[in-house]
């Protein structure tokens, strides 16, 4: 998986942005446990390996929403072989590096038209490698991504503490509102949907 922010450049405060960046991928790493430790590459890109699809792409679903709204994100995720060139300092090369690269770049082509200018998210798989197509993952990714990209900041927040396992009563309490104005918000805005879509995607092997 290779992530970069979106805008970086236009920070008022891009030590502080590097500063929540670093926090948050050390929380991550902590949380999604994965095989090679997300970490900062070069100026804002970060990137790192897990166990299976499914994994990389809930982790960028869990980056995403615990970045949003002050701060937005896209992903490249990449399947195939993958070479360790260096430990220390780690170094990576090889064609699953290169899809994840392709696909970030594919990302960042397409957000730029109006029609898919909430696209943050693509999987690509090298072309000499067995596993999941690329066609059915991104058609879902497109979706979750238009949903998200159209969510206000409170929908926002609400989805975040979903993709955390809060129930709506727990939401509904810091969010100073009722259980059955969150319970409206998560039928209205889809917020179950991009969750229960993350479980299904999760299990994508």
């Amino acid at each position: 998986m290779i992530g970069d922010v979106v805008g970086s450049r236009a920070a008022t405060d891009r030590a502080a942005l590097h500063e929540r960046l670093a926090d948050l991928l050390a929380e991550a790493n902590a949380k999604l446990r994965p095989v090679v430790p997300i970490r900062v590459t070069v100026g804002d890109e970060y990137q790192g390996c897990f166990d299976t699809l499914g994994e990389a792409l809930h982790a960028t679903l869990w980056l995403r929403v615990h970045l949003a709204p002050g701060v937005d994100v896209r992903h490249g995720v990449g399947w195939g072989s993958v070479a360790v060139l260096a430990d220390s300092p780690r170094v990576e090369d090889g064609p699953g590096w290169w899809a994840a690269r392709a696909a970030i770049e594919a990302v960042k082509a397409e957000s730029a038209r109006a029609a898919k200018r909430h696209l943050r998210t693509r999987y690509e798989r090298d072309s000499g490698a067995e596993g999941p197509h690329p066609g059915a993952i991104n058609a879902a990714l497109v979706c979750r991504d238009h949903m998200i990209g159209s969510l206000a900041d409170r929908s926002l927040r609400l989805l975040r503490g979903m993709v955390d396992g809060y129930s709506q009563a727990d939401l509904a309490g810091s969010e100073g509102v009722s259980a059955s104005a969150v319970s409206q918000r998560a039928r209205n805005d889809g917020l179950a949907v991009i969750v229960e879509a993350d479980v299904l995607l999760r299990g994508v092997r």
